[in-house]
């Protein structure tokens, strides 16, 4: 989900992402890519994932053939 939400912040980013914990993941920025704070990337992820939950009923809903 870090890859999902720098490229929600920045769509044109270039970058490399070691691990899946926001606070001991290593961030490698390409090409000249501005650098995003953690702290903006950890507010982009809990607002993706609140996005993600709210539209849980659309996921679950059984449409018929």
């Amino acid at each position: 989900m870090i890859i999902e939400a720098i490229i929600k912040i920045n769509p044109n980013a270039v970058v490399t992402v070691r691990g899946s914990d926001i606070n001991t993941c290593e961030i490698e920025w390409h090409n000249g890519t501005t650098p995003i704070p953690k702290a903006d990337i950890e507010a982009k992820m809990t607002e993706l994932q609140a996005e993600y939950d709210a539209n849980q009923y659309q996921r679950d809903r059984v449409y018929p053939s």
